[in-house]
């Protein structure tokens, strides 16, 4: 039998009305089978019966990690309303629901629920009994070559009468008070124990056989030896199997830890790669399930593979090499290219697990767009998966509010406007509106105007306006070629190096600061060494390779034209500066890191590939200068971690 009755919401002093008419309906009857069993001479067995039914429903075998239990107590008040009448079986079965709704959790047990399991048992008992008598006559075993055949029949009706009658007005509370199916909930719940009610029923066929009319009261040894045999046996069969299935639980509970142990630790290793903090995809999968709690979403199957997919939707990013991953600049369009193949790859990858429940659809397209305009497959509206929809808000959410390589974090009100100027186009109203819900319940503020539209810093930086490649322009490079080839940089130190720099192409650059790094191989860092123009580096500052912009040109030797300036500047100027675009290139010689240079300007895209070729000239020409490291009066520092840290391009 399951532990289940009819739900009460906390605070309610009222029962549903439903409720509250099986509970009157039940009184009823009990009062009635009271009255009945005190005015009519009692057999003894009933006795033994109330008894049997008692330590029956005491040692109750709960089925672990689910709130069932297994109880033999069927079988004897199916006994007692078979062998002595409706009257007895009713108050047998309201014994046995009293005691199992003491074996409930304390939190469960109101004064609702234990009524309403004693009495609905009582009624379906009951009625089931009456029905029975109705239907038989005193001659029913005794006359007639069909009696047994014929008492199976009456004995399955009194069954279905029963098993629907009790577990039936169960479910039915149960739907009435959540707003769901009766149906749904008896087959989800009730089902699967039917096999307690057909024990009851066997062992009480046996004792009907046996007896020479169904009249004549059994004597108390004859019912402990008749009925107690059968749904012992089932008893210690079913502890039995329980014990087998609470190891075979405990062995999957284990499995399910490493299972979930490994999918954090593959998902660790892709952001590693991706420069994005655990903390990143925690707070993505926490606040995506809320969302989709928000929602409605209930299915537990879609809640696990929103949970799964949450860590793991960026598993294609191990396709894509880091230098692109982790490019502070604008994607060139064969690197973007390459980017969105990480949602498909990432699909494929997950695909061969065989997870229980659907990652993969919510991986291959997170980042489709509700109108149809995002990638792999181009889905659009409701054909998107909804697991897909909540994770591309929040994920987005949480990459606006990181630091970036590619730029700055947004504070939350911006980011919030990026997503309700995004709101209809790339992601799902209803679910932008529940994140502001969300936020709005979580921070005490209102969500922004729809109608306020930020530059949106996922999107690919457009290029840089066109420059005539014209007569002039060709020029001023060659004449710049030509100061630099004349530049003494052979015997001038760091410092000297990066001043001729700076005279020889303030001018021709058009730039505001610029800055000469040099590579401490035994810190493995940057050093600024001369720094001119408008503040961005302190003296003592040093730039791990692969951090800001100059870390990243250096670690990849690839160059940077027209990011984000910000990026490249200590905290302390960062807020203040006006400085907008920068221009970095690395200084090799023979292969070897040597240095990087960095320009900035005041402008946004204020750098065209003429003047990308400049300071590529300008590089190679200070590289005569800082191989000769001997040379250079730098201090070697321990390098200074820069607080904070960067999250994947989203």
């Amino acid at each position: 039998m399951q532990d289940t009755a009819a739900p009460s919401s906390p605070g309610e002093n009222r029962p549903h009305p439903f409720v509250a008419g099986v509970i009157a309906a039940g009184a009823a009857v009990l009062s009635y089978s009271v009255w009945y069993l005190l005015t009519q001479p009692t057999p003894p067995s009933l006795l033994v019966l109330l008894g049997l039914t008692a330590v029956a429903g005491w040692a109750a075998l709960r089925v672990p990690s689910m709130p069932i239990s297994f109880s033999i107590s069927d079988t004897f008040s199916i006994a007692a309303a078979l062998l002595i009448g409706p009257a007895a079986g009713a108050v047998t079965a309201a014994l046995d629901g009293l005691i199992l709704s003491f074996g409930m959790k304390t939190s469960s047990r109101t004064a609702a629920r234990v009524m309403f399991n004693v009495t609905a048992a009582a009624v379906g008992n009951w009625v089931a009994a009456e029905a029975f008598f109705i239907l038989s006559s005193s001659t029913v075993l005794i006359d007639g070559p069909l009696r047994v055949p014929r008492l199976f029949v009456l004995l399955a009706i009194f069954g279905i009468l029963n098993f629907g009658l009790g577990t039936g007005l169960v479910a039915a509370a149960v739907a009435f008070e959540g707003g769901k199916s009766i149906l749904g909930i008896w087959r989800a719940h009730f089902v699967g124990l039917w096999v307690t009610y057909l024990g009851g029923i066997f062992a009480t066929m046996l004792m009907l056989v046996l007896s020479d009319t169904r009249g004549q009261p059994m004597s108390m040894p004859e019912v402990l030896l008749l009925i107690t045999p059968l749904p012992v046996i089932l008893y210690v069969t079913f502890g039995h199997a329980l014990g087998r299935a609470e190891d075979q639980i405990e062995h999957l509970g284990g499995m399910n830890r490493v299972y979930v142990a490994t999918i954090e630790a593959l998902a660790q290793t892709i952001d590693a790669k991706d420069q994005v903090t655990h903390d990143h995809i925690r707070r993505v999968q926490d606040n995506s399930v809320r969302l989709a709690r928000e929602l409605g979403v209930d299915d537990d199957l879609e809640i696990q593979a929103l949970k799964a997919a949450s860590l793991l939707h960026d598993v294609g990013k191990i396709a894509v090499p880091e230098h692109i991953l982790n490019k502070p600049g604008r994607l060139s369009p064969s690197e973007l290219e390459i980017m969105r193949r990480h949602a498909p790859v990432g699909a494929d990858i997950l695909s061969v697990i065989g997870f229980p429940y659907p990652v993969v659809p919510i991986v291959r397209h997170h980042h489709e767009n509700w109108d149809g305009s995002g990638y792999p497959d181009g889905l659009t509206g409701d054909a998107i998966p909804i697991g897909a929809r909540i994770l591309s808000v929040v994920d987005c959410f949480d990459a606006l509010t990181s630091d970036r390589p590619y730029r700055p974090r947004f504070e939350s009100h911006d980011a919030l406007k990026v997503l309700a100027d995004r709101r209809g186009t790339m992601y799902d109203p209803r679910v932008v509106d529940a994140f502001f819900a969300l936020h709005a319940a979580g921070k005490n503020e209102m969500p922004p105007p729809l109608s306020a539209p930020v530059a949106d810093p996922h999107a690919v930086p457009e290029a840089p306006a066109a420059v005539l490649d014209d007569d002039a322009s060709r020029a001023g490079e060659m004449d710049a070629f030509y100061e630099l080839a004349s530049a003494p940089t052979t015997d001038a130190s760091a410092g000297d190096v990066g001043a001729l720099l700076w005279l020889r192409l303030q001018r021709r650059l058009d730039a505001s600061a610029f800055v000469l790094f040099v590579y401490e191989e035994s810190a493995d860092c940057l050093a600024p060494v001369f720094s001119e123009g408008a503040p961005t580096v302190a003296t003592g500052t040093r730039i791990r390779l692969g951090d800001r912009l100059s870390g990243w040109v250096a670690a990849t030797r690839q160059v940077i034209m027209n990011s984000d300036a910000r990026l490249d500047i200590d905290d302390a100027w960062r807020d203040q500066s006006r400085l907008q675009s920068a221009m970095a290139v690395p200084v090799c010689v023979e292969g070897r890191l040597e240095g990087v240079l960095a320009f900035y300007s005041d402008r946004a895209a204020a750098f065209s590939p003429s003047h990308l070729r400049m300071a590529e000239a300008a590089a190679y020409v200070a590289g005569r200068g800082l191989c000769r490291r001997e040379q250079i009066g730098v201090a070697v520092s321990a390098p200074v971690s820069r607080p904070g840290t960067t999250a994947s391009r989203h």
